[in-house]
């Protein structure tokens, strides 16, 4: 084989290498430790955290959380991407500052609304300048479920909704701007264009975000763990503890499997959903 053709596998050669290294040797020692029980193959692994009283749970506040933040994460997006598009001069600053998220880590973006939810933090502390309460009032408090789920939709909403709109930004920027021409000719209005244009042409880039967004919040764990501890268990939470607190890595590796059956499954129904339907000719 001559040097040519041996080029582009070279230059492949570090990324194989890395993803050898870093995903397929860990993933297999995984599944290796989830699948195995007392030197046997076996599935008790499972039956063990699914025993414990938190996996429901935790799997229960996992999908709601994903349920509520996901279309939200979209809709937010397509709303600010579509600002951005049509913003002219200041389209770059727009995007700049929208995007300033994405910069912060999950435990930062938890802390800085701790620091704004927390029983002495910002909100309270405005309040009370502005005579509504007395004294401060404890936001964040396991006897209420739905705030803690209201401050982690929120935090997730301002952290990582930059991330889908980077990707419907990046996709209308390809969508060429004669069909909104010719639409306008013949008296398409916004909405419409919006409808009939934008959306059909973007599903690319909306399977892409859907993908890369449900499955990140399946993976949601710092900024529960900041803002609501162990009041709130989610799937990543109970993967956490059983690896550190319970010091069991076949009930943390089956937990890993959990997730990952439930990503690759999530995966698969928004390539078909959102995939291009050939239509079969009789």
């Amino acid at each position: 084989m001559s040097d040519t053709r041996l080029l582009p596998y070279l230059l492949l050669a570090p990324a194989a290498l890395f993803l050898v290294a870093f995903f397929l040797v860990p993933f297999g020692q995984v599944a290796v430790e989830a699948f195995t029980q007392y030197g046997q193959l076996s599935t008790g692994n499972f039956r063990s955290i699914m025993s414990d009283w938190k996996f429901w749970p935790a799997l229960r506040n996992t999908v709601v959380l994903t349920v509520i933040v996901v279309p939200l994460q979209i809709a937010l997006a397509l709303a600010m991407a579509a600002l951005v598009m049509n913003l002219g001069k200041g389209r770059d600053l727009a995007l700049y500052v929208f995007t300033i998220p994405l910069g912060i880590s999950d435990l930062a973006a938890g802390l800085i609304w701790l620091a704004i939810l927390e029983q002495n933090g910002f909100l309270n502390s405005a309040r009370h300048a502005l005579g509504l309460i007395a004294g401060p009032q404890l936001l964040l408090g396991y006897q209420n479920v739905i705030l803690l789920f209201a401050a982690i939709v929120l935090a997730e909403l301002w952290r990582a909704t930059a991330v889908v709109l980077v990707i419907l930004v990046a996709g209308m920027s390809l969508i060429p701007r004669e069909y909104y021409e010719a639409a306008e000719v013949f008296g398409a209005g916004p909405w419409k264009r919006f409808v009939r244009i934008t959306l059909p042409l973007l599903r690319p880039s909306l399977q892409t975000a859907l993908i890369l967004r449900t499955i990140l919040a399946f993976e949601v764990f710092a900024i529960v763990l900041v803002l609501a501890g162990t009041n709130l268990p989610v799937l990543m939470g109970e993967t956490y503890g059983w690896q550190f607190t319970l010091q069991d890595r076949a009930g943390a590796a089956a937990y890993a499997m959990v997730i990952l059956a439930i990503s690759i499954a999530l995966t698969m129904f928004f390539l078909w959903a959102l995939g291009e339907k050939k239509e079969t000719v009789a």
